[in-house]
């Protein structure tokens, strides 16, 4: 059986991720243009996962490589600028 600390810290954990939930912001709120650049976003995601897979493709394995390289700043890079650090296309 939990405590009365236990009951209270769970009821303020309820609260605090009914407030989270609530500031989140859907697909449906955000402005047309917003939407069509994460569609372009997404994409040209699927494109280069569709052409030629032998060499790293998304941030994540981009972000990966660079930091096995030590690159400074790659957690600040968005996925073209450490393509451009690591010297990919």
């Amino acid at each position: 059986m939990a405590t009365d600390k236990q009951r209270q810290a769970a009821k303020k954990n309820v609260r605090k991720a009914a407030k989270a939930a609530k500031q989140q912001r859907s697909l449906s709120k955000m402005p047309k243009a917003t939407k069509t650049a994460l569609g372009k976003q997404g994409a040209a995601v699927a494109q280069r996962k569709r052409s030629d897979g032998s060499e790293p493709k998304t941030r994540q394995e981009l972000y990966d490589e660079a930091k096995r390289r030590g690159i400074e700043g790659r957690s600040k890079m968005g996925r073209d600028e450490l393509a451009r650090a690591l010297g990919k296309n």
